[in-house]
């Protein structure tokens, strides 16, 4: 899925974070070493695997921040489907500072395109249905921004990117505010109109409150199988929008999309996607 780039300047601080990490407290003493002043080299970074790429623009910046010189041409965009084999990028210019900014590139890529890949997967077990394919929070630790834009290359939607985004009612929630009835009538009483509000249930009797009290946009039905989420989706009959979460694998999301619910949230997504295999090949 092609989606609009982030601006450079807010992706810039993480890239830089990561490259001063892998440069240490005396630069790259291999490269400074090893290679003659002035080399200049041709590398292409190349899919050893079919996925669908992301982190094409972190990649950029990793080079761009090393060396502003280096002259880089993306064969294949982020959002789109790639071959093994397959030339993502091209880097032309200086051997040391391509070298230098290698590892931090790929770190991202690999990463990112890992995180596309498993969620187109998820997304192509759900076509023909209205469910869309959404990630969590359950993200790495300083990469949320970068992940969820890859959950987009990969065809799928974001939920909330932060704690500010929207009201999301948990069941600790719930436990802390000593039930649905209260803990509803606490966003009706405080909440702008222009959040939106959504609650977690876990069986069809808390979800019949919450039909009864009202006060939701969208309704988590956690952890239920196919058979619970269709009888919950007849219940709720277009009142709020219904979100499945909960076991959602790529071998049991065709018969969770196929209830009816309109989104289908993974963390996996997001924390357990695996590394796709990347590589900078010089010559």
């Amino acid at each position: 899925m092609t989606q609009a780039p982030l601006p450079d300047l807010v992706l810039e601080p993480m890239v830089r974070a990561a490259l001063l990490e892998d440069l240490g407290t005396n630069g790259d003493i291999t490269t400074r070493t090893v290679i003659p002043a002035g080399t200049t080299y041709a590398a292409r970074l190349n899919a050893r695997e079919a996925a669908v790429v992301s982190g094409m623009q972190v990649a950029r910046l990793a080079f761009r921040l090393m060396d502003a010189d280096l002259q880089l041409n993306t064969r294949i965009d982020d959002g789109q489907p790639c071959r093994k084999g397959d030339t993502l990028m091209e880097i032309r210019g200086s051997a040391a500072s391509i070298l230098s900014a290698e590892r931090v590139a790929l770190n991202f890529a690999g990463r990112l395109t890992g995180v596309a890949t498993q969620t187109a997967a998820l997304v192509a077990e759900t076509r023909g249905t209205r469910a869309r394919i959404t990630c969590t929070r359950k993200t790495t630790p300083g990469l949320r921004i970068v992940e969820k834009q890859a959950v987009l290359h990969g065809g799928g939607f974001n939920h909330r990117h932060s704690l500010s985004d929207a009201i999301l009612i948990k069941d600790n929630h719930i436990a802390a505010a000593g039930g649905i009835a209260p803990v509803l009538a606490a966003t009706r009483a405080q909440a702008s109109h222009m959040i939106k509000v959504e609650i977690e249930v876990d069986t069809l009797d808390q979800l019949t409150e919450v039909l009864k009290v009202g006060g939701a946009d969208v309704v988590l039905l956690d952890n239920m199988d196919p058979a619970m989420l269709r009888e919950a989706v007849s219940m709720i009959d277009g009142r709020m929008l219904a979100e499945a979460s909960g076991n959602v694998t790529r071998e049991t999301v065709a018969a969770i999309s196929s209830t009816g619910v309109d989104y289908i949230s993974s963390g996996a997504l997001t924390h357990s996607y695996r590394t796709i295999d990347l590589g900078l090949d010089f010559g």
